[in-house]
Parts: structure tokens; C-alpha cells; sequence
């Protein structure tokens, strides 16, 4: 066997495969930028930014949304999207803060704590696998489906509170040991939950046909169907996955925030697409990676802090991530026409 065909069997190995799912060089160039952005504030704001405080609130901070994407990284590498995820994060955390408040409120303990955590779990896991339905059965381009599920759970969600958070929706003994509970009096119980789900769903993406599946579609849904993979089911199964990771995202904001925000999720759909592009997936499907989502979450993270700590007024913080959107999609857009003119990306 010749030198070529033997580095050409070895790149065939599936292990190999995946390693290069879970992150290759392409995602380099955002790793770039969130060393710039680091630099940078650490600069504007020496004796403030980068401290132990700030890195522990930023990982704190990113937690809830790196675990909404994940979910929406497995969406997008189908050629998918979601834009109901912070509407099914609110219906997620109301049906659970209900369930609390009826029984023992502020002061129940770890049995109703457990219920209404599955309760938040199979209603993000629920509307997803609908939404997923929606997509893969009757046809219902993802864009349509997904914003109305955006409106319709955030309306229900209304109509169970009458628009308000109600108050004694969450467990102390919730927000006392998960919420602002520590690992070894160290590491945030948010950040491990984020951590784990993170791992396990970039082992599943690199290392599990489930995760072979999900690049198969993207790249040729026809392709696939022809390979024998049952593409409906599967889109049906990370469209749950999303709503699923959604409702433990409920979870995390209950146990953190102490109420509901019905009101403050509207952006979440915006942040999370935007990191997981910016991590190096492509709205076209076909390619992504977890390793590169987690970059890509940091960065409005760090951006977020940044601006917070060198005085912009909050609203420029929206017009700063939705540029970095703007920018990360157009990016996209040069790597495929490199790819297309046979150039590296």
C-alpha cells in the first residue's frame, strides 16, 4: 500500500471522523476572536475585567445559554432552526414554578423539586418533538413552525400567569443548593450541569451514529433517506432534543434567578443561533461542531461583560451581538464560496 492510499485509509477510520466533528481548524478563527475581545477589555479595564469574580460570573452566566446551544447545534447541522427556544424555556419554567407553588412554594422540598423538574423536562422535550413533527411530516418549513411555536408558548405561558411571574414559583432549597450552590465551594452547580450536557452531547455528535446521522442530513437530506437512515424520525428526534435541553435550561433559570422572566427571554433565540455560527456551523447545514459552540457562546458572553464593565449603555450590548451575527452568517458565506471555487475555506 502506498503512502497516499495509506494516509487516505487512516482519515477513513471513524474515530477519526468524528475527532473532526468534535472541532478542526476551521473553528480556529473564533477562537481568535474571543482572545481578541479578552485582550481588549482587559485593556479598557485592567483592574476589572479578567478578575476571578468576572470569570466566575461569565462562566455562570453562559451556562444556561450553552445548554440551549447545544440543542441548536444539532438543529443547525440539519439545515434547521429554532426560534421558539426562550418561549419554550418560559413555558417550561411557568408549568414547573405552578406545579411548586401549589405545593409547598418557596418552602417544598427536594420531592416536588424533582417533579417539577420533570415536568419542565417532558414539556421542553413535548413542544419540541411537535415542532419536529411540524418539520419532518407536514412539510412546515422549520422558520414558520418555529416562530410559531415562539408565539404560541410564550402566549400560553401568558395566559397561565395573566403576563405575570408568579411569586413563590421556585423552591429555596432550588436556588439555595443548585442555584448558587458550588462544587467543592468552587465551581458553580450551574457551570458543572453546563459542562456535563456539553460533554455528553459532543460525544453523542462526534462519536454515535445518532451524531453521523445528523451531518448525513444536513449535508444531502435525499442522500441520506437513500442510505437508509429514517431522516423524518431523526429530525423528529433533534427537535425534541432542543425542546428537552430547553426545559432543563428552565431548570438552571429557576434555580439562579429565582423567578419566571416571563418578559425576558425574547432574545435568547438571537444569542444562542449567533453562538452557535460564530462556533463554526453553517445555516446551510451539513457542518458544525459542540467544541465550536462553546467558543462561539463565550464571545457574546465576554462581549456582554466587557461593555457592561466599560460603562455602554445596555441597549448598544443587543446592536453589538446582532452585528456580531451579521458578521459570523457573512463569514459563513465566504468559506462556502471558497469551498465552491475549490480554495481552502
Amino acid at each position: 500500500m502506498t503512502t497516499q492510499r495509506a494516509f487516505r485509509a487512516l482519515r477513513a477510520l471513524p474515530a477519526l471522523r468524528a475527532l473532526r466533528r468534535v472541532g478542526s481548524a476551521q473553528e480556529s478563527w473564533t477562537f481568535g476572536v474571543l482572545v481578541l475581545l479578552v485582550v481588549f477589555f482587559t485593556l479598557a479595564a485592567p483592574n476589572t475585567f479578567l478578575t476571578a469574580y468576572d470569570l466566575t460570573q461569565i462562566a455562570t452566566n453562559a451556562a444556561i445559554y450553552l445548554v440551549l446551544a447545544v440543542g441548536m447545534t444539532f438543529v443547525i447541522i440539519v439545515a434547521g432552526i429554532d426560534l421558539s427556544v426562550g418561549s419554550v424555556l418560559v413555558l417550561a419554567a411557568v408549568l414547573s414554578g405552578e406545579y411548586t407553588l401549589h405545593h409547598g412554594g418557596a418552602a417544598s422540598g427536594w420531592v416536588t423539586i424533582a417533579v417539577s423538574s420533570l415536568i419542565a423536562l417532558g414539556t421542553g422535550l413535548a413542544w419540541g418533538a411537535l415542532q419536529g413533527w411540524l418539520v419532518a411530516k407536514a412539510k412546515v418549513p422549520p422558520l414558520i413552525v418555529t416562530l410559531g411555536g415562539f408565539g404560541a408558548a410564550l402566549g400560553i405561558a401568558q395566559i397561565i400567569t395573566g403576563g405575570q411571574d408568579p411569586a413563590g414559583a421556585v423552591s429555596g432549597t432550588l436556588q439555595h443548593d443548585i442555584g448558587f450552590g458550588k462544587l467543592f465551594g468552587q465551581i458553580p452547580w450551574l457551570v458543572v450541569i453546563a459542562f456535563a450536557t456539553t460533554l455528553v452531547f459532543g460525544l453523542v455528535l462526534g462519536f454515535t451514529r445518532f451524531g453521523r446521522h445528523t451531518y448525513a442530513i444536513g449535508s444531502n437530506p435525499e442522500g441520506a433517506r437513500r442510505a437508509g437512515i429514517a431522516v423524518d424520525r431523526h429530525l423528529i428526534k433533534v427537535y425534541a432534543l432542543i425542546g428537552l435541553l430547553a426545559g432543563l435550561g428552565s431548570i438552571m433559570w429557576l434555580a439562579y434567578f429565582g423567578t419566571t422572566s416571563i418578559a425576558g427571554h425574547a432574545t435568547d433565540n438571537l444569542k444562542v443561533i449567533t453562538a452557535v455560527v460564530l462556533g463554526g456551523a453553517s445555516l446551510f447545514g451539513g457542518r458544525g461542531s459542540v467544541l465550536g459552540t462553546v467558543i462561539g457562546v463565550f464571545i457574546p458572553a465576554v462581549l456582554t461583560t466587557g461593555l457592561i464593565i466599560i460603562g455602554v449603555q445596555q441597549y448598544w450590548q443587543d446592536v453589538a451581538i446582532g452585528g456580531v451575527l451579521v458578521l459570523a452568517v457573512y463569514l459563513d458565506q465566504l468559506r462556502r464560496r471558497s469551498i465552491q471555487r475549490g480554495t481552502p475555506p
